[in-house]
């Protein structure tokens, strides 16, 4: 089976510019690449079996930690996953021992994880100066809404957008409730 995997750092961010081809199931991730802990990617690795590709747009997209790329190429191919890597051209399977191509996946990964390091230093940098002339304020707390509130308002027919609009809460807000209590 052919599998894709698509990720965006945020909720506003789009997918569509990771075109993936025909693949049979898509598991797509809106959270950071900081971490392996991303739901969409848990369970697309759970649901792979022997013989499967999963194929990815870019490394950058997989993981911004290059242990955690690693880690996770591993495991595909520790379970018989061959895995893909579009833009780079990149193909990783149990079976093939490309010594260029892992020096390539090393050399991707670190360049990832180094363009994360610095846009964090730079938005600390923009931060600082911003707080220096007086202009940064902290991001003020919303108010606390319970997540029986949340579920209410979506059983009563209201769409993540219209609860967080009622509430006057982010639409995150919304999501983290309704994926708490699923």
């Amino acid at each position: 089976m052919r599998v894709g995997y698509r990720r965006v750092s945020t909720v506003e961010q789009n997918l569509d510019r990771q075109d993936l081809g025909v693949v049979e199931q898509v598991f797509e991730d809106k959270a950071s690449g900081k971490n392996a802990d991303r739901e969409q990617l848990q369970k697309m690795l759970s649901f792979v079996r022997s013989g499967d590709e999963v194929v990815v747009y870019s490394i950058d997209r997989l993981a911004r930690d290059l242990r955690d790329l690693q880690s996770i190429i591993t495991k595909l191919n520790d379970n018989g996953v061959t895995i893909e890597f579009l833009s780079e051209r990149l193909v990783f399977s149990g079976r093939s021992d490309d010594a260029f191509a892992k020096l390539q996946l090393q050399m991707m990964g670190a360049f990832a994880e180094f363009e994360r390091n610095i846009i964090r230093k730079r938005q600390a940098e923009g931060i600082a100066k911003a707080k220096e002339r007086g202009v940064y304020e902290n991001r003020k707390r919303k108010k606390k809404v319970s997540d029986v509130r949340i579920i209410g308002l979506k059983e009563e027919g209201l769409n993540n957008t219209e609860i967080a609009e009622y509430l006057g809460i982010s639409r995150m807000t919304v999501h983290r409730a309704m994926k708490k209590n699923a």
